[in-house]
């Protein structure tokens, strides 16, 4: 299956001073098997992808053998704090992500994907423990970007405390469910001067479109594609809708109005006499 051709280099997306081409990011959980993974992430054009400190650490199912299945002269590490309950928690695992980072031969990577998630059932952030955990993160020089519920006040406090991005969900991790806070993530995106990452709950690729349409800078995705029947081709589907969405931002879309328009002009027709 051949990757996604890059987006034209004026539209590169910049995180913390790094560019980066695509606006697809993808997870590395979930999926059947590593080469189901490795495939996915060829076919998704992606060069950011997120690495469950945790789970590589202690060797969770489906973690074995990951750090030496990608290419990390290719793609950067995005190391997350998933598992993290506290704000203490996510701090120490950040920490042992940039060394996770380092040993993968990325002795620059300062990324950390920030999670701080106590509720177990729902999987929903903890904005206090979140904006606690990225304040003290930030004074130790990592980039941050904070997974957060869809709260525009949340995401203005954190772009203040020095986070690279935000990350807001589009709806509950894993549930594909769409963009049930599509209202709220417009707001955020108005408001924002730092990239706005849809994150969590996208489950098709309308979705992602819809997405970018609406101004988002990037989108991670990951069950969505490593959940799918065939988690190549619903990489490539990801990868093109996001492109798509992008485009059809820039390009400007048609106004829309309540009342209707020819498509062919009136003036200059042929009349009956």
């Amino acid at each position: 299956m051949t990757a996604i051709a890059p987006p034209t280099p004026h539209d590169d997306l910049v995180i913390a001073g790094r560019r980066f081409r695509s606006r697809l990011m993808t997870g590395t959980g979930k999926y059947p098997s590593l080469e189901a993974m490795q495939a996915s992430l060829e076919a998704s054009g992606c060069e950011i992808v997120t690495v469950a400190v945790r789970r590589v650490q202690s060797g969770a199912p489906g973690h074995g053998g990951l750090m030496e299945a990608i290419d990390w002269s290719r793609i950067w590490m995005l190391p997350n704090t998933a598992g993290c309950a506290t704000a203490e928690e996510a701090v120490r695992v950040a920490r042992l992500g940039r060394e996770l980072a380092r040993l993968a031969g990325q002795e620059d990577n300062n990324f950390v994907k920030l999670e701080v998630i106590p509720d177990s059932r729902h999987l929903l952030p903890d904005p206090f423990g979140t904006l606690e955990a990225a304040e003290q993160l930030v004074k130790e020089g990592f980039a941050v970007l904070p997974y957060i519920n869809a709260d525009p006040l949340l995401a203005k406090r954190l772009e203040e405390a020095g986070c690279a991005t935000v990350m807001p969900l589009g709806s509950p991790i894993g549930s594909g469910q769409g963009l049930r806070n599509a209202a709220n993530i417009a707001l955020i995106i108005e408001n924002a001067a730092i990239p706005v990452v849809v994150d969590a709950g996208l489950g098709v690729p309308s979705e992602a479109a819809q997405a970018m349409e609406m101004g988002a800078d990037a989108l991670l995705i990951n069950s969505a594609i490593a959940l799918a029947g065939d988690p190549p081709a619903m990489a490539r589907a990801m990868a093109l809708a996001t492109e798509a969405g992008r485009t059809a931002l820039l390009a400007g879309r048609l106004p829309q109005r309540a009342d209707a328009r020819p498509s062919s002009p009136l003036e200059g027709r042929v009349t009956n006499r």
